[in-house]
């Protein structure tokens, strides 16, 4: 049985993840790129350089939510935890293929979207939760998944109908494939990692999922920006 003082540190530990993931929303909210896509006015080339740089992370989501969840196991730690991260690793399978077929419907074939350079943030995230799941703290992959699907409970369902009311992207109705998936999925998987989170009290893995949190917030807003160099320099 928790005491008082044990329930209210849970609360709060939660409490604080989830004030990451708001942060986030408010963040690109307040990002210029990411708001034309919330108010579905971006352009062509502005969402295919996002779902570019999308694919480029979520291609890394299940073999690496698969090593943690392994890792864990092999570790004995948090059982119950570990059959989460391999659970998320089924429901995010293939999920990759939504944004080829997304890309392919705007113009770009697979060949080219694998060939596209990730920006430094998708560099610097992949490299983040490769390092928690192979050599870090696993369970820290948990406070990178909460934030994502948080920000895909809050936006994604609204981008995608403000998307489709602007038609303003050419063949947009066969292009929203992966906004459209993570709207629907992601209130129940939100609702359950933060339910079996609760049974974290340890403060040291409470740090960890919240700087893992904090790591994807921080690193987010770049998978919008574009690349130096893509355009031509303007003269003076």
């Amino acid at each position: 049985m928790h005491t008082q003082s044990e329930t209210q540190t849970q609360m709060d530990w939660t409490k604080a993840l989830e004030q990451e993931a708001r942060a986030l929303v408010e963040e690109l909210d307040a990002h210029p790129a990411a708001r034309r896509l919330f108010e579905g006015s971006i352009d062509t080339d502005s969402y295919a350089h996002y779902l570019v740089q999308s694919y480029h992370y979520v291609r890394w989501t299940t073999p690496l939510l698969v090593e943690a969840g392994h890792r864990m196991k092999r570790l004995n730690q948090h059982l119950r935890l570990a059959e989460l991260l391999l659970q998320k690793a089924s429901e995010e399978h293939g999920h990759e293929r939504w944004l080829l077929a997304d890309l392919k419907n705007l113009g770009w074939p697979t060949r080219r979207v694998e060939n596209a350079k990730r920006s430094p943030a998708v560099e610097a995230y992949i490299a983040w939760n490769r390092y928690t799941a192979r050599s870090g703290v696993p369970i820290a992959f948990l406070g990178t998944a909460y934030v994502l699907e948080y920000l895909s409970v809050q936006r994604a369902g609204r981008t995608v109908e403000r998307l489709l009311a602007a038609d303003a992207i050419p063949n947009i109705r066969k292009a929203v494939t992966f906004l459209r998936g993570h709207a629907d999925a992601d209130v129940h998987h939100v609702a359950e990692l933060a339910s079996v989170l609760r049974s974290l009290t340890d403060p040291r893995e409470q740090s960890i999922l919240l700087l893992s949190a904090r790591t994807t917030r921080a690193l987010y807003t770049g998978f919008f920006s574009e690349e130096e160099g893509q355009h031509p320099a303007r003269t003076t």
